[in-house]
């Protein structure tokens, strides 16, 4: 029973996927180019690196404290546990939208990417997710 719960889960989630590539499709108009859509895809890339540091120096929702990591001497599950991402602190409502927003506007040009070469997402990441659980902790790159 849970196998099938689990199958309809990720079918769902394809689904989601093919039809938002489809829907970009419909109305990708004016940045048809694919000139146009990968120059579009490096400015939502700065818009959301914009956004993230605009939350530290802007708002001041969240924080970076980063350090170095020493893994030295350590089991890989030590490592898991010790690993750090350096944000303090949690986005703020306004900052998260802002956030969201820019990435949402980045997956919209990525689809567009996508579908201008013919290819599928939901395919692409079910090869990632594939090849993550083959490889395991030697995914590690």
């Amino acid at each position: 029973m849970d196998r099938n719960n689990n199958t309809s889960d990720i079918n769902k989630k394809i689904s989601i996927c093919d039809d938002f590539q489809d829907q970009v499709s419909e109305v990708l108009i004016r940045h048809k180019s694919i000139l146009d859509i990968m120059t579009k895809l490096d400015e939502y890339n700065a818009r959301i690196n914009r956004a993230v540091a605009k939350s530290v120096t802007n708002c001041g929702c969240i924080s970076i404290n980063a350090t170095k990591q020493d893994f030295s001497n350590i089991t890989f599950e030590e490592m898991v546990s010790k690993a750090k991402t350096h944000v303090e602190g949690h986005l703020c409502d306004n900052c998260q939208e802002i956030i969201e927003e820019e990435i949402g506007s980045y997956l919209f040009y990525l689809a567009a990417l996508s579908n201008t070469l013919n290819i599928n997402i939901s395919g692409i990441i079910n090869k990632e997710n594939d090849r993550i659980k083959t490889l395991g902790i030697y995914n590690l790159t």
